[in-house]
C-alpha cells in the first residue's frame, strides 16, 4: 500500500475549480474548440510534461529502469502511439524508444534510436552515418547505462501492454547478449500506469471534452434533430458523426441510439450489445437512449444519457419514468462510493451489485477506464457479460489520478407500462485523494425532447 501511495499527487483544489467553472459553463463549449495548430502546441505540451515530469516517478514506482518501445510504421505498439507528438501520425521506419532511470541519480534520459528526434521532448540518439546498423546502436546504449532491469511491452491481461510484436521481439533477442536478456520483463505495471494516469493539464482539457460531449447530447436530444414521427434513430445517429466531423474532432466508437416504448419487450443484453439497434421511426412516448463519446488531443470521451418524447397532452417527462431514471442514478451512488485505493475492480463490482441487490435494485456494471484510449488500460470493474468478476484486469488495485467511464444499468418494473425498462447510464469519472467525482456532473433528469 505504501508504494501506491508513492504516486498519489492530485489535482489542487484551484484547477477543480476552474474544471467545474468549465462544465457549468451557460456558454456554447463548441465555439472553445481550438484550432488544429493550437491544438498541436497544447497536446505537445501537455506529452512533454507527461514524458518528463510524470514518467520517471512511475519508472520508479515500477522498479523499471529502462524501457524500451519498438515499433515499425503502421503496425505501432499502441503504447508507442501515446508517445508521439501532434505532427507524427505514425511511426516512421522502425522507430525505438528508449526511457532510462538511472536508479542512483535519479537522471532521466528520453531517447530515439531513430534518424529522426520524436518532437522536442525525445531526442535522437543514432547517427546512421557513423553506425549503419539500428540495432548495434541500440545495443550499444544499453550497454553503456547497463540497466538493472529492462522492460518490454508484453503482458497477458492488456492488450494496450501487449504491443511488441514478434519480428521485433526476435530482433531484440538477436543481439542483446544473454545477462541483458535475463533482466527483461513484462513492462505491464509500467505500461498500464502511464496509459491511466492523468495530469492536471489534461483533466482541464478533458473537462471541456465532457462538457462538449454533453452539449452534443442536448442538441441531438432536441426538435431541432428530431421531429416526432418522421426522424429514425439512425437519422439521430449519422447527425451526431456528421456533428464531430463538421467540428474538427472524431467519435471513437460509432454511435448508438435506441428506443424503449410500452408496447416492446425489453431487448436482452446479447443482443443489445451484439446485434446494435435496428432503424426506428422516433414516436412521441417513446424513450431514448444513445451511446456516445468524442476524441480530442488525445483523450476519450464515453456517455450514455436518456431523452423522453412526449406526447400531445404531456407537459414533461412522466414522474414513474422519471422516478424509474433515478434507480440508475441510486446505483451509481452505490457503486462510485465503494472507490477506494488499492481495491480492485473485482472487489469493488462484487460489493457494489451486492449492496444494490440487498436495496431491491437490479443492476448491471460494466465500467472501465477512460483516457487515451476509450476502453482504456487500468483497472475493469466488471463487463456486460462478466458480472461476476474479471480476471486478470479486474484484480488490478485501482490508483489514483485515474479517469474512467462510470458505465452501468438497472433494470426495474414499469406497471404503468406492464414490462421491465432498462436505465442505462454512462459519466466520465474522476478519481483521486478526495474520492470520486464526475468531471462533468451526472444526467439527474431525464431531458425532454421539445
Amino acid at each position: 500500500m505504501k508504494q501506491i501511495h508513492t504516486l498519489t499527487l492530485t489535482i489542487p483544489r484551484h484547477a477543480l475549480l476552474i474544471i467545474c467553472a468549465m462544465c457549468l459553463s451557460t456558454g456554447p463549449i463548441q465555439s472553445q474548440i481550438m484550432t488544429e495548430k493550437q491544438q498541436a502546441e497544447r497536446y505537445d505540451s501537455q506529452l512533454n510534461e507527461r514524458i518528463h515530469n510524470l514518467l520517471p516517478d512511475l519508472m520508479k514506482q515500477s522498479g523499471i529502469d529502462m524501457w524500451l518501445l519498438i515499433s515499425r510504421e503502421y503496425n505501432e505498439d499502441p503504447i508507442l502511439r501515446t508517445f508521439l507528438p501532434a505532427t507524427w501520425l505514425n511511426a516512421r521506419r522502425r522507430t525505438i524508444i528508449l526511457f532510462y532511470r538511472d536508479q542512483n541519480s535519479g537522471e532521466f534520459e528520453a531517447l530515439a534510436v531513430a534518424r529522426y528526434g520524436i518532437g522536442k521532448a525525445i531526442k535522437s540518439a543514432w547517427d546512421k552515418e557513423k553506425q549503419p546498423d539500428q540495432w548495434a546502436r541500440l545495443l550499444t546504449l544499453i550497454e553503456e547505462r547497463d540497466p538493472k532491469v529492462i522492460g518490454l511491452n508484453y503482458s497477458n491481461d492488456f492488450g494496450i501492454a501487449d504491443g511488441i510484436v514478434k519480428t521485433d521481439h526476435e530482433a531484440l533477442l538477436a543481439v542483446l547478449p544473454q545477462k541483458y536478456q535475463e533482466r527483461i520483463v513484462s513492462a505491464e505495471p509500467l505500461a498500464v500506469s502511464w496509459i491511466e494516469t492523468r495530469t492536471v493539464a489534461e483533466m482541464e482539457t478533458f473537462a471541456s471534452m465532457v462538457a462538449l460531449t454533453h452539449e452534443i447530447i442536448a442538441e441531438a436530444f432536441s426538435r431541432k434533430v428530431i421531429t416526432p414521427g418522421k426522424t429514425t434513430s439512425e437519422d439521430v445517429v449519422w447527425w451526431l458523426r456528421q456533428k464531430v466531423t463538421d467540428l474538427g474532432l472524431q467519435t471513437w466508437f460509432h454511435p448508438t441510439i435506441d428506443i424503449q416504448r410500452s408496447d416492446e419487450s425489453l431487448k436482452s443484453h446479447i443482443e443489445a450489445f451484439s446485434n446494435g439497434y435496428s432503424e426506428k421511426v422516433i414516436m412521441p412516448g417513446d424513450l431514448l437512449h444513445c451511446d456516445f463519446g468524442i476524441s480530442y488531443m488525445g483523450l476519450n470521451t464515453d456517455c450514455q444519457q436518456h431523452a423522453y418524447v412526449p406526447r400531445s397532452a404531456e407537459q414533461g417527462v412522466p414522474e414513474f419514468l422519471q422516478k424509474a431514471f433515478e434507480s440508475g442514478n441510486r446505483v451509481q451512488d452505490i457503486f462510485t462510493s465503494q472507490f477506494s485505493l488499492g481495491k480492485t475492480g473485482n472487489e469493488i463490482l462484487a460489493a457494489s451489485l451486492s449492496s444494490g441487490r440487498k436495496e431491491g435494485l437490479r443492476p448491471s456494471i460494466y465500467t472501465h477506464p477512460l483516457g487515451n484510449y476509450g476502453h482504456s488500460a487500468g483497472t475493469t470493474l466488471g463487463m456486460w457479460d462478466a458480472q461476476d468478476g474479471v480476471p486478470g484486469s479486474g484484480d488490478y488495485a485501482l490508483k489514483y489520478r485515474t479517469a474512467y467511464a462510470i458505465e452501468l444499468n438497472n433494470t426495474i418494473f414499469l406497471p404503468q407500462w406492464n414490462k421491465d425498462i432498462r436505465i442505462m447510464l454512462e459519466e466520465a469519472g474522476y478519481f483521486d485523494a478526495e474520492g470520486l467525482r464526475y468531471v462533468g456532473g451526472r444526467q439527474e433528469a431525464i431531458l425532454l425532447v421539445d
